[in-house]
């Protein structure tokens, strides 16, 4: 049987460690995260399922940790990549210190991009690959008041540019054999947020987070909200508002309500 590369940020817990151990039984692994120890323990679970592990500790908050990650794609042999890394940095803007705004969005936005940019050659060379990049439904939560809501205006911005740019870049390579998904997942039950996902009752599981991924992605699935029925339909809704704001909105004259009379 012939096996893959894969490469899985943030691979140390929750939903990383749930791909891992999803993929481990037909694809090689690179982890990556900050934890080199829970790390180490991971790779050893995996390889007792017949997988090749290598452990690449690295903190993706930095662009010293993203260089590491992005030299270690160059090598063009990795065929699935699997951008998971994140921290919620949940409070009120005005509270957040001035160097975790660098370090939150270095994390959740920068580096997304970064590791996607260092996969796609090997890929493109190779005439195949996958690249999926976890981001939130609370990326599209930007105007929602629902008081259940964490405070997340860094947050809502690092995951709705993942959001943008993994949807985009699926437009991009629609003629290529690469597949491309955006996972927006809700609660999930995980160590996240100091772990208030298990005490929350509509929290899913990170193993079935992970499994939602995985199949929507072998059904050509560019957009994956795990627990969200009926998904076609609220996705040609989504683009019909969006279809709406860029081309009702983008017109020679002015919008009727920002023309005074004139006396």
């Amino acid at each position: 049987m012939t096996r893959t590369l894969a490469l899985i940020t943030g691979a140390s817990s929750g939903i990383g460690a749930a791909y891992a151990r999803l993929l481990a039984d037909d694809h090689d692994l690179v982890l990556v995260a900050r934890r080199a120890d829970r790390l180490t323990d991971l790779a050893e679970e995996l390889r007792a399922q017949g997988a090749a592990v290598e452990v690449l500790p690295a903190d993706l908050m930095t662009h010293d940790g993203i260089a590491a990650v992005t030299g270690r794609l160059a090598a063009g042999d990795v065929r699935m990549l699997i951008s998971n890394a994140g921290a919620g940095g949940y409070a009120p803007l005005i509270d957040v210190e001035t160097t975790d705004i660098d370090r939150l969005l270095t994390l959740n936005a920068v580096a997304p991009v970064q590791l996607v940019h260092a996969a796609l050659p090997g890929m493109l060379a190779a005439g195949e690959g996958a690249i999926v990049t976890v981001a939130s439904l609370l990326a599209l939560s930007g105007g929602l008041t629902d008081p259940r809501a964490p405070r997340r205006t860094l947050y809502v911005a690092a995951k709705a540019a993942t959001l943008g740019f993994t949807r985009t870049l699926t437009g991009e390579l629609a003629d290529t054999p690469l597949r491309v998904q955006v996972l927006l997942p809700g609660v999930v039950a995980t160590e996240w947020n100091s772990g208030a996902g298990h005490s929350i009752p509509w929290a899913m599981t990170p193993e079935d987070v992970a499994s939602a991924s995985l199949i929507g992605l072998r059904r050509g699935e560019t957009v994956c909200a795990p627990g969200l029925e009926g998904q076609d339909s609220a996705l040609n809704a989504l683009l019909a508002a969006e279809t709406a704001f860029v081309t009702g909105g983008n017109q020679p004259t002015l919008a009727a309500r920002y023309t005074e009379p004139r006396a």
